[in-house]
């Protein structure tokens, strides 16, 4: 299913922006005004809408906005907005703004709302079903809202396995074969994989988005076994086109290069990692492709990979790129070479700016990923990367490409951290600091700008060393309040973000964050009437669990209304803060949002967050005879949100239910995907954070929702 309502936020922007739509692959559909930026550009000026991923549905257009880019023609990257600094190249498109701050939450918010996490933690709130158990039985509350094994292998996968063997219709075989993949299967006792061969049955199936769709599940099954499918059609080798029945398009190739990220971050086999990785540097070698999709998959895929640190014997004894692929080292040593501006069109470095501006995110995921510290012995290199993007960065900098300014500023903030004293590393953090202090307060582009408020965010909250754990945040909390008093128009909303992503960080860290902070964004929010602020400023406030502020908050839900897009992120603020008198009120504001997706959809995540099952009932019935696209996708994923092991049988029941529209079964499959996810976050989520989406290609996010990050 085709969808363009990307997952982005918009409320800042006041009405709703939504591109004409195409729901597809899965389903796409995250939030209040979604739409997405197009290939390549920078921050520019005026009103626009934001964008990133979210649950979807089907095949068909759905609402417009304001001055939206139209949508690309497959395989082409989308036009680009237009930008104040300096660019090496590529289309622009005047009129729409995709640096405020609604895009970044929307690429972002995944792992701050863990909303399948908290609706399955067994919370028990009033109006639920649960309620009326008792505390005592918390236990067993758990283990009734998330869905069975017995349940989901007896009841859901029979039921989407006989959508695919029966139903011809694009939107719900797209939704099933992606539902499938979330799900995962069990191997047989000879180690093979049912859904593997379920899935390669409709590689070589005449439509392209069932083909690519396909392609894309066995990446999101995560199953060893995948491999050499994935290889082969990225490579677009004999093997490759005995699967697809001709020669792999270009999107094929390119969500088989994901596809194979997807498997490298997910097993534990480090000589399937390796392989992996090897494969992948063989397509960045060959020569540039007419588009960069393959090429941007495959160096947004080597970031996903956690290669064993060591085995530097081995790496030696290897030749070519399998002495790459030996280790994490060798790969950051060769991601470091292709970082300088000076290389730039030659050999050891990519011409296109498009696939040379993911290089700084993917040494920074490989530095600050995976939940590892980087070796002693391996801090010398932690460093030469720090002293690349800094060089990159400098004022002086012979990079002056826009998008590789910004990613190098999105991959600062993601490896430094707060400590200071004496130590190399330490002066390397203090480096970090004054140089995104530096872009933030004036920069080539606006965009790069709010970036680099982010970063400072991300890399203060860090904690210091044991001796010092405060360190550096002191200085970056007084940066980041600066911006938030004097900071002009769009800053002013940036700044708020900035300091709840500090803020939870440090509540996350065991950390003390000052009420001076709660406050000024306190304060901010009282006093900001601007729709396009007001949204930071709620979930601002919830990211940083300020439940003094609910009231205030239900008191701007009162005094927006109308605009569905700020009350949307109002209610999510609310759920953040855990709001827990609020429930009655989402409640009530779903129950009324049958014609207002956006509002539906994030008063849903509200609710979620606050453990509320109250809506699941209602929200089956709305599905089932909603008639828009934009209801349905809103609908399914709320369902998605808040759905528990209570939502399978009637969303089971209306997968074969011929008396409702083929979208809304479509979209039942996406909603019984998100349910029986095995994993908490999203499966894109690993690739949407961090991301740079101002260096966009059209397989990554686009205006018609058929990129990765639009599928969920």
């Amino acid at each position: 299913m085709k969808n363009q309502m990307l997952v982005g936020a918009l409320v800042a922007v006041g009405a709703l922006c939504l591109p004409a739509t195409s729901f597809g692959h899965g389903g796409t559909y995250r939030g209040p005004g979604d739409t997405v930026p197009p290939g390549g550009g920078g921050g520019g000026g005026g009103g626009g809408g934001p964008a990133s991923p979210g649950p979807s549905g089907p095949s068909a257009p759905g609402p417009s906005g304001p001055s939206t880019p139209g949508p690309a023609s497959p395989g082409a990257p989308a036009a680009g907005p237009t930008q104040s600094g300096p660019r090496s190249g590529g289309p622009v498109d005047i009129g729409q703004d995709f640096s405020i701050w609604d895009f970044w939450w929307g690429f972002n918010k995944e792992p701050y709302l863990n909303l399948r996490s908290k609706v399955r933690s067994g919370n028990v709130q009033s109006g639920g079903d649960d309620f009326f158990l008792g505390r005592g039985q918390a236990e067993q509350v758990k283990d009734t809202l998330r869905p069975t094994e017995d349940m989901i292998r007896n009841e859901v996968v029979p039921a989407l396995k006989m959508v695919l063997e029966k139903e011809r219709q694009n939107d719900i075989i797209t939704g099933a074969l992606i539902a499938l993949a979330k799900i995962g299967d069990t191997q047989d006792a000879d180690g093979t994989s049912e859904f593997q061969e379920i899935f390669a049955k409709f590689l070589d199936n005449g439509e392209q988005e069932i083909s690519e769709t396909a392609t894309l599940a066995l990446g999101i099954l995560a199953d060893d076994g995948t491999v050499p499918m994935l290889v082969s059609l990225m490579r677009d080798d004999p093997a490759g086109r005995k699967l697809i029945g001709k020669e792999v398009p270009m999107r094929t190739r390119s969500f088989a290069a994901y596809g194979l990220g997807l498997v490298g971050y997910r097993t534990s086999d480090n000589a399937v990692r390796q392989t992996i990785v090897e494969h992948l540097l063989d397509v960045l070698e060959m020569p540039d492709f007419a588009q960069p999709d393959i090429k941007v998959g495959a160096i947004a895929s080597l970031g996903l990979i956690p290669l064993d640190w060591e085995g530097e014997a081995a790496a030696e004894e290897a030749e070519g790129n399998a002495a790459t692929a030996a280790n994490r080292a060798a790969l950051l040593r060769y991601l470091i070479a292709r970082m300088n501006a000076d290389t730039r069109g030659k050999k050891g470095g990519f011409e296109q700016f498009r696939v040379r501006c993911q290089v700084p995110i993917a040494a920074a995921r490989l530095l600050a990923s995976h939940e590892s510290e980087v070796p002693e012995a391996q801090l010398p290199l932690r460093g030469e990367v720090i002293d690349q993007l800094l060089s990159l960065v400098a004022k002086n900098s012979k990079e002056k490409t826009v998008e590789v300014l910004q990613s190098s500023t999105i991959a600062l903030g993601m490896i430094g951290n707060a400590e200071k004293g004496d130590g190399e590393g330490a002066k390397q953090n203090e480096q970090i600091f004054n140089e995104l202090k530096r872009i933030a307060k004036q920069s080539a582009d606006n965009q790069t700008e709010f970036f680099g408020m982010m970063a400072l965010a991300q890399m203060g909250s860090r904690p210091g060393s044991a001796g010092e754990k405060r360190g550096l945040q002191p200085e970056v909390q007084k940066e980041l309040m600066g911006f938030l008093a004097k900071g002009k128009g769009q800053k002013k909303p940036w700044a708020a973000m900035s300091l709840g992503v500090f803020g939870n960080a440090l509540l996350e860290n065991d950390g003390t964050l000052e009420t001076t902070v709660l406050s000024a964004v306190r304060d901010a929010a009282r006093k900001g009437d601007r729709p396009a602020e007001a949204g930071a400023y709620a979930v601002s406030l919830g990211l940083m669990k300020d439940t003094v502020s609910e009231d205030l908050l239900l008191e701007r839900l009162d005094y927006f209304n109308g605009n569905d897009d700020t009350r949307g992120y109002i209610a999510v603020g609310l759920g953040l803060m855990e709001a827990n008198s609020s429930i009655e009120r989402l409640a009530d504001i779903i129950n009324k949002s049958k014609f207002r997706p956006d509002l539906l959809k994030q008063a849903a995540v509200g609710l979620g967050l606050l453990g509320d099952k109250s809506a699941v009932k209602g929200l089956v019935e709305m599905l089932r005879t909603a008639k828009g696209l934009a209801a349905q996708a809103a609908i399914a994923s709320a369902l998605g949100t808040i759905g528990d092991a209570n939502s399978v049988a009637p969303l089971v029941a209306m997968l074969s239910d011929t008396t409702i529209t083929d979208t809304a079964r479509g979209f039942a499959a996406v909603a019984l995907g998100i349910v029986c996810d095995k994993q908490d976050l999203p499966w894109n989520t690993a690739i949407a954070k961090n991301t740079n989406y101002r260096a966009n290609v059209s397989t990554l996010t686009n205006s018609v929702g058929t990129g990765i990050l639009d599928i969920l």
